[in-house]
């Protein structure tokens, strides 16, 4: 009498239909420790996603209306300046549009509720 194991046959089957289900690995996702201390960061899109604009008090004038690059917005922001930064929808600072403030102390915004197109930073 002649018998026949399926057992490696099926953990052969099993194991294509795993790796078949299993999720391609895909890059890490931008880390918020890109954005270092005395630097403002913006980033294009939700979540920390997106081209990211970094800003820092050497070349900024403070209490100054700083419009991003023509064209250009931000979604979500950390703010890493030890300084309150507020951040505006209208790209002249104006307050007819949104506008909000953020502390200097390690704020982290993964979804501003507008698009931002400017910003000042506060002497404290």
């Amino acid at each position: 009498m002649r018998t026949t194991s399926t057992l490696p046959a099926l953990t052969t089957s099993l194991l294509a239909l795993a790796l078949l289900a299993a999720p391609a690995a895909s890059a890490s996702p931008p880390t918020l420790a890109d954005c270092g201390p005395g630097e403002l960061c913006l980033w294009k899109d939700a979540e920390f996603q997106g081209k990211r604009q970094v800003h820092e008090l050497a070349g900024t004038d403070i209490e100054s209306c700083v419009a991003l690059p023509g064209g250009t917005s931000a979604q979500s922001l950390a703010n890493r300046t030890g300084r309150p930064v507020t951040v505006y929808q209208s790209a002249h600072c104006a307050e007819t549009g949104e506008f909000q403030t953020y502390p200097g102390d390690g704020t982290y915004a993964p979804r501003s509720p507008y698009r931002v197109r400017a910003f000042k930073i506060w002497e404290h």
